[in-house]
């Protein structure tokens, strides 16, 4: 195969990120790499809670149709918008190497504690309430400018949460009006995935591409993922995990926040391992 299709969103930090895989791509298989863009059901529907949609999928579908009809050869996603289960005939072949996976706070300068923030996420919300007890939650939608924006110049609320990977690779280390807290994992558990490109393929596929993409970010988010597939959980759950050296940061709504040992035979038992911890916190 001499040319490759890859299946993107169209949003600016889709576009990106893509790009990136499609310069691996063609540097790594010496292939020719073309851009196939989609408008999802989750950029359509910009009104939408996806806390009360379902979130999970809606970022996603229109780009795994396209490799099941056969019209692209890969898709390109961030992993945190990926569902735990995949369609039949499909697999994640492999994952750029992860960029920081902290949450940042974005606040309006000037102010140490925000009373307001603009935020869908049932897991950011639930955690930052731990720093900010008496602080108010509204949702915030649109791409990563447009909720800047949002901030600085309308005002729609003292802050948002937003990931250290997004706003670094679209560049936007600063903002006017804003200042950019990044969270540390003991005070915010990130999204299964969060910070990784993903690029999912037909299952047969799924060998040929392997080899030229990060099995250290693949291994880390292995783990998480098992987590996420035991635990069924989507946008309406207040869940993170995320596997970083030794550790594992879990949180859940039912636990709170757990900062647990690993050991390098866990990763190679991703599920078991899952299972146990699950077991162990009274989650299975």
């Amino acid at each position: 195969m001499s040319k490759l299709i890859i299946a993107t969103r169209k949003s600016p930090l889709a576009l990106v990120q893509t790009e990136l895989v499609a310069a691996h791509l063609r540097s790594a298989l010496h292939v020719e790499a073309e851009l196939l863009k989609f408008v999802t059901t989750g950029d359509r529907q910009t009104e939408w809670s996806l806390e009360q949609k379902g979130g999970k999928g809606l970022f996603t579908g229109e780009l795994e149709q396209a490799l099941l009809r056969g019209d692209a050869d890969v898709a390109v996603h961030s992993t945190k918008d990926l569902p735990g289960e995949m369609p039949p005939g499909l697999s994640i072949a492999g994952y750029m190497p992860r960029e920081n996976t902290r949450d940042v706070l974005v606040i309006r300068t000037g102010l140490t504690a925000p009373k307001t923030i603009a935020t869908g996420s049932p897991r950011r919300r639930l955690q930052i309430a731990k720093l900010f007890p008496d602080v108010e939650f509204s949702e915030i939608r649109g791409n990563v400018d447009t909720r800047l924006r949002k901030i600085a110049d309308q005002h729609v609320a003292d802050a948002t949460i937003l990931a250290a990977a997004g706003l670094n690779r679209l560049g936007f280390t600063s903002w006017p009006g804003l200042d950019f807290r990044p969270l540390p994992f003991d005070q915010m558990v990130p999204a299964v995935g969060q910070g990784a490109i993903a690029i999912q393929s037909r299952t047969a596929d799924a060998a040929r591409f392997a080899p030229v993409f990060d099995a250290a970010t693949a291994r880390g988010i292995n783990l998480e993922r098992a987590f996420q597939n035991a635990m069924g959980g989507g946008c309406h759950t207040a869940f993170g995990v995320h596997a970083v050296g030794h550790e594992l940061f879990f949180f859940h709504e039912q636990t709170g926040l757990r900062r647990l040992p690993l050991a390098p035979a866990d990763f190679d038992a991703p599920t078991a391992t899952a299972a146990r911890i699950l077991h162990s916190l009274g989650l299975k």
